[in-house]
């Protein structure tokens, strides 16, 4: 008798275990995430294209950098950066580190003649030089129609 008190209290239990109940859920956050979805949407809607830009930037994070400088001793790549900067204040220079070599890869380019471009015009100054097409920040765009 004890042992079927026992399973009945038991299949009971389970069957407590695995029910669902109907509950209300209560979503907590802050007010601005309201304002930066509504942000969000604005901008997808507002998207540039190549014929109607509603903005001066078009860009898309891909493009092209010219390799000054790679090597494994790293005062060599800052010098080498220094002396790029010193030629050229306005390029933006970038050094990175992938095992054993430095590199130092200048500019922000869209297309690759504008690399081509840089490139012909360092060639006097630094032996070798490699254009690289990567992920770049955007360009600014100077505005020709003043």
């Amino acid at each position: 008798m004890m042992r079927i008190f026992l399973s009945i209290l038991f299949l009971f239990c389970f069957q407590q275990s695995f029910a669902q109940t109907k509950g209300e859920v209560t979503v907590i956050k802050d007010p601005l995430i309201d304002s930066l979805i509504a942000k969000r949407i604005e901008l997808n809607i507002k998207r540039p294209s190549a014929t109607n830009p509603t903005t001066p930037v078009i860009f898309n994070g891909m493009g092209y950098r010219v390799q000054v400088f790679y090597g494994s001793d790293r005062r060599e790549a800052f010098n080498e950066q220094s002396k790029f900067r010193a030629l050229y204040p306005k390029i933006m220079t970038y050094i990175s580190y992938k095992e054993p070599n430095y590199y130092l890869r200048v500019g922000d380019f869209r297309t690759r003649m504008e690399a081509q471009k840089l490139l012909t015009e360092l060639r006097a100054n630094f032996p070798t030089l490699f254009i690289f097409r990567e992920k770049i920040n955007a360009p600014d765009l100077e505005e020709t129609n003043k």
